[in-house]
């Protein structure tokens, strides 16, 4: 419901914005009488607003009809290169979460430690409880290891050496109770633009739930798709940005 107009209230602002609202997947072409018995306005002042978009670059005229071009997406670049990678995944591992019924997750590393920067959770899967900010140590966790293996081989612990090499080479990183007995998880890592790691996510479950090859024929799967997602929207976001 949109709030009720204030002193401040520009109406000919307003009433561009719902111009450009009109058009939706059912209507992506109105002819001037369609859109302006959509929008509650005169032909003639509909008329006026659809030529001052067009002349702007934000409405394509076809004959009778009137559409939006693809320059209207930059009235919503600003709000989304703000957007944070946490707001960025959140919605992609919500996604993630409901096709496979288990816990999501994504953490960037600090030092030794993982730290956690969002989560889906469907059940209690540790005796500790994880929220936001939760540390745990990278060398026994998946997106710990998914995280370290970006780094280059010299920081590699020697104990972890063979087993990151692994990881690099074949871009996901699975445990098996070595966090929590009880607990599996399989990570996959998220590039910035630049192609550099910034971050990973995981799907995490218990021995219980999920087998070995389960998380190895389902889990991995969806969750490279959804690592791919995460990063296709940060390149739409962040061109050429870290």
């Amino acid at each position: 419901m949109d709030p009720e107009p204030s002193g401040q209230y520009v109406q000919s602002f307003a009433r561009g914005l719902a111009v450009i609202r009109a058009f939706d997947a059912d209507s992506p072409r109105m002819t001037l009488s369609e859109l302006a018995a959509r929008t509650d306005l005169t032909r003639a002042t509909a008329r006026r607003f659809l030529l001052t978009l067009a002349e702007l670059g934000y409405v394509a005229i076809e004959g009778k009809h009137f559409s939006l071009t693809p320059r209207v997406l930059e009235l919503g670049f600003s709000y989304l290169s703000a957007l944070s990678l946490p707001e960025i995944a959140q919605p992609h591992l919500e996604a993630l979460s409901r096709e496979l019924n288990e816990s999501t997750s994504a953490s960037v590393l600090d030092g030794d430690s993982i730290v956690y920067i969002a989560r889906v959770p469907t059940r209690r899967i540790m005796n500790v409880g994880i929220t936001i900010g939760t540390r745990f140590p990278a060398d026994v966790t998946s997106m710990g290891r998914v995280l370290l293996a970006a780094q280059p081989e010299t920081l590699w612990p020697d104990a972890l050496r063979q087993v990151l090499a692994e990881v690099r080479a074949q871009g996901w990183a699975l445990v098996d109770q070595e966090l929590e007995v009880g607990l599996r998880s399989i990570a996959a890592p998220l590039h910035s633009p630049d192609g550099s790691v910034t971050a990973a996510i995981n799907v995490s479950s218990t021995t219980s739930s999920a087998s070995l090859e389960r998380i190895r024929d389902e889990f991995r799967p969806a969750l490279l798709r959804t690592a791919a997602l995460i990063e296709q929207a940060l390149r739409q976001v962040r061109p050429g940005r870290a």
